[in-house]
């Protein structure tokens, strides 16, 4: 990959700078969500420090796949979408499918983690569903009427109280650093399928949509040519660095409070309130009160993150049909629309808004939709996993696609690194999509 000295344009920095950092910090608090806490917690405590390993190695696949979403808008000037539209209508198919079965079960899933947190620290104000709706109402609320640069500095406040909360529970726990060091040696544990749960936790943390997004928070940070690029690839490491170290220190927490106990942690959002019990009887209530405003602060920027990130990228979907609808090939200058704004004031971004928020609270409320319900959702948790488990192989394969072929400046073109890291990454999440399709309780949907 080439490097620029950043002169290309009178706004862009010569040279990369801390005080740039921004869209990093988002897709870095969007991507690490409740789920992704709770599946490091249970492999620290089946396997203890082993897989720390993997957790690294799939922070580094991370970097390779923001860094080439967020290459792609900068060398370019247009959007993902607008490349993906160009591969042709497949490409236009599956995203429409995937936004609007995705969003609908996610917003459930997004209120109520933001929700659970709060119900624990304060069981007798109201129920659990009531949380999550004023957890939705307010992510709607706060996006709807804040830009970008708003969004950017809540997150970030949120990301320090993640920070924290994580790194003070790391220490607390007084992590083994022997044991610690061993677990950075690549070894696979003896156990039944043991090299599909390493894959997954090499995969599982911070590998969403979020990571298609990075390139949108880019442009909306108003990075939107090639001058940026120094600054974005330091931003991405940010990113990533941030993410391995709420890794690590879960990692660490689950190892140490979790497997030398033998205790099995539930899956699930529950399992991180039964850990706020566990953190109790071992530290005291301050420290498991501590652990709930982090386990908030985890829920709530991945809602908040996904309420604003897949908006924009909806919204810019829009953009792209209507303007192939009239017959253009490209949209002009499409990062830079994302850059001034108005994707964020668009219908189409607000609408998306409403569909995260206001039919989600159906499944919240356990209102049965064409015979799903917030209890019994087969159905659609099927689609919602397949599509889920297809996005991450399909967002690789076709950056790979683009960023080879002659839609990106030859300058900014891959090089054998990045090929081979999202060859690596296309491989691994293609092997979890078709593990997680396969346990499918697909007798469920018929």
């Amino acid at each position: 990959m080439a490097d620029t000295d950043g002169t290309t344009t009178n706004t862009a920095p010569r040279k990369s700078s801390w005080k740039y950092i921004g869209p990093g910090i988002v897709v870095a608090a969007t991507g690490v969500g409740a789920g992704d806490l709770v599946a490091t917690l249970i492999a620290g405590s089946n396997f203890g420090y082993t897989l720390l390993w993997a957790a690294i190695i799939g922070c580094v696949v991370k970097i390779s796949l923001a860094e080439a979403a967020g290459r792609w808008h900068l060398a370019t000037g247009r959007t993902l979408f607008d490349g993906w539209r160009s591969l042709g209508p497949w490409t236009t198919v599956f995203f429409v499918v995937y936004v609007v079965a995705w969003g609908f079960v996610y917003g459930a899933t997004a209120m109520t983690s933001s929700g659970l947190p709060l119900f624990a620290l304060f069981p007798d104000v109201m129920d659990l569903k009531w949380w999550a709706l004023a957890c939705g109402l307010v992510g709607l609320v706060f996006v709807w009427f804040n830009r970008y640069s708003v969004f950017e500095k809540v997150m970030t406040v949120l990301v320090g109280v993640m920070f924290v909360v994580t790194v003070y529970l790391a220490i607390r726990v007084t992590p083994n650093l022997a044991d610690t060091f061993a677990g950075l040696l690549p070894v696979v544990p003896d156990a039944k399928d043991s090299v599909l749960n390493t894959l997954g936790l090499i995969g599982g943390v911070g590998g969403t949509i979020t990571l298609a997004a990075y390139g949108y928070w880019v442009n909306a940070k108003g990075w939107t040519d090639s001058g940026w690029m120094k600054v974005m690839r330091l931003d991405n490491r940010v990113a990533y660095i941030t993410t391995g170290i709420f890794v690590v220190a879960m990692l660490f927490v689950g190892a140490e409070l979790l497997h030398s106990a033998n205790v099995a942690l539930a899956k699930g959002d529950q399992g991180l309130v039964q850990l706020s019990g566990i953190l109790e009887k071992e530290y005291g209530a301050a420290t498991a009160k501590l652990f709930l405003v982090g386990f908030f602060a985890t829920s709530f920027t991945s809602l908040i993150g996904v309420w604003h990130g897949v908006s924009l990228m909806f919204a810019d979907f829009v953009a792209n049909y209507r303007q192939s609808r009239a017959g253009s090939d490209a949209v002009a200058h499409s990062a830079a629309e994302v850059a001034a704004g108005r994707r964020e004031r668009s219908l189409p971004f607000r609408a998306y808004l409403l569909w995260l928020t206001v039919p989600p609270l159906l499944i919240v409320f356990g209102v049965d939709v064409l015979g799903l319900s917030f209890e019994d959702p087969f159905r659609l948790i099927i689609i919602y996993g397949v599509l889920g488990a297809a996005f991450m192989p399909f967002l690789a394969l076709t950056l790979i696609w683009l960023l080879n072929s002659s839609r990106t400046p030859a300058e900014w073109r891959n090089g054998w690194v990045s090929n081979g890291m999202l060859f690596i990454a296309g491989a691994l999440f293609l092997v979890l999509c078709v593990k997680q399709i396969w346990d499918m309780d697909w007798g469920s949907f018929f």
